[in-house]
């Protein structure tokens, strides 16, 4: 549960470089979590922790060639 406090607080960074270390972070907590579900037979927990790592992988990938709409929207933010 702490490192996903931690990849939480990671992952509200405004620089991309710390997303990303929060993103793998992330992608740790689900492995651990992985790790308790098979040891208590939480098949639910298993497929959640599957399902929100492929997630985390996604914005990995996201993260680092930059969207779009991100930079768009930071565009017009510092416009006005």
């Amino acid at each position: 549960m702490a490192v996903t406090l931690v990849a939480a607080f990671l992952v509200g960074a405004r620089h991309a470089k710390k997303r990303v270390i929060g993103f793998w972070t992330f992608i740790l907590s689900n492995v651990l979590w992985i790790v308790w579900g098979v040891h208590d037979e939480a098949w639910a927990l298993i497929a959640l922790q599957v399902g929100l790592a492929l997630m985390n992988i996604r914005a990995i990938f996201r993260n680092e060639r930059g969207d779009p709409k991100d930079e768009q929207a930071g565009a017009e933010r510092r416009a006005t």
